[in-house]
């Protein structure tokens, strides 16, 4: 079926997080979001990673015919819900997957704390690759670890691994534990085969183990294609817990479900172990497993045009940027659809920045310097809405700029 992507939503009264309550910057808190009509002058959000289109209508139907059952008691993933996360893994990206390796968890985030907390013991240092996802950051200190950062290098807008560094890094024998971004959030790189072997490679030969957030890897851009790290060579899989999850890619954030994909027996043995100590494994929402199942069976034709819509906006908003604010710079966006922008060229420091997008424009983007002191000056834009929710960001940007 042809879904209408343009269509603008009223999400009022629905308790979104995405339009309720901003919190991208300094000037976090309840704001006033724009209605659905886009003619008043409420604040336009285009930060958290939510999308603003219906799900695939095969999830819509399948949550309506569980409601009519009526009961909604104590749930375990049957073997239909493990089989669609199978066959979707095996038939979108040729990775073969066990049901013996899968163990559910409430979402990606929560999943990362456990990790670091099943792994790691206070003291031990965690690698990461800012900028990147800000949650990561507290999922170590939570743990009583400490951050170590090998950034990432920006070469002409095209952000690389910086190898030589990462060895480094990996060698410190604190460091036990890597989280890698993959697609990376929020540049927006789809790592290659051989930028992933050698990551996998200095992580295994110093011992560390990795812990690989594939939640955005259904979302690719034209041209681009995703490598899991479960393809990998069979030793470095073994250091290794995947997570993944349909939350991005169908819009499903709300349903707290992912999958974590644990190929070693030990790991998994442990990882399932803190679960249990923390009271978090047993049963799963109903509804939740309802959804997810119906996503991967039934959501491939809803998830194609959601793609290609995605990759108008991205073309639409890097055209509007050169016609209309060149001195922003729009990066290209191999996957996601988050993309990330420079503003540095506007001479403004992080709080004039700041006035300009959140006050002035009343455009509520991801603040750059969140995802670390390498993002500062930058800002990233959720492109999953409808284009006129996007024409009217861009057009208060421009005029606060002007004006």
């Amino acid at each position: 079926m042809k879904y209408d992507l343009d269509r603008v939503i009223d999400r009022d009264g629905t308790g979104s997080a995405k339009w309720d309550n901003y919190m991208g910057g300094r000037h976090s808190g309840p704001t006033t979001s724009i209605n659905a009509d886009l003619n008043d002058d409420g604040s336009i959000p285009m930060w958290v990673a939510d999308m603003d289109f219906q799900v695939p209508k095969p999830v819509v139907d399948a949550l309506a015919e569980r409601v009519q059952h009526g009961i909604f008691g104590y749930t375990m993933a049957t073997d239909g819900y493990y089989q669609s996360v199978i066959n979707w893994f095996g038939r979108r990206h040729n990775w073969e997957i066990s049901k013996d390796w899968i163990s559910t968890a409430p979402g990606i985030v929560p999943a990362v704390h456990f990790a670091v907390r099943t792994y790691c013991r206070p003291g031990d240092k965690v690698l990461i690759q800012k900028p990147v996802y800000y949650p990561f950051f507290r999922s170590i200190t939570n743990g009583g670890c400490e951050i170590v950062s090998s950034p990432l290098i920006d070469n002409d807008g095209h952000y690389e691994m910086d190898f030589d560094d990462l060895e480094v890094r990996a060698a410190d024998p604190k460091v036990k534990l890597a989280i890698l971004c993959s697609p990376h959030n929020p540049v927006g790189r789809v790592w290659t085969r051989d930028e992933l072997q050698r990551y996998g490679e200095i992580c295994t030969r110093h011992g560390v183990l990795v812990v690989a957030d594939e939640i955005h890897c259904d979302l690719m851009m034209p041209g681009n294609e995703f490598e899991p790290y479960g393809l990998l060579h069979e030793d470095l899989v073994k250091n290794s817990i995947i997570c993944t999850a349909p939350s991005k890619t169908f819009n499903l954030a709300g349903m707290h479900l992912s999958n974590m994909v644990i190929p070693d027996k030990d790991l998994h043995k442990a990882y399932d172990a803190y679960m249990a100590q923390i009271g978090v494994a047993g049963g799963l929402n109903p509804l939740a497993t309802t959804a997810v199942e119906a996503a991967y069976n039934g959501g491939e034709e809803w998830l194609a045009q959601v793609l290609n819509y995605i990759a108008g906006n991205h073309q639409h908003l890097k055209t509007f940027m050169a016609n209309n604010i060149p001195r922003i710079k729009v990066y290209d966006l191999e996957g996601t659809y988050l993309n990330w922008m420079d503003f540095n060229d506007l001479g403004l420091d992080r709080k004039a920045l700041e006035d300009l997008t959140q006050l002035k424009a009343k455009v509520l983007f991801d603040e750059g310097y969140i995802f670390g002191d390498e993002g500062i000056g930058f800002e990233r834009i959720n492109l999953a809405c409808p284009r006129p929710i996007l024409d009217a960001a861009l057009q208060r940007l421009k005029k606060s700029i002007e004006g």
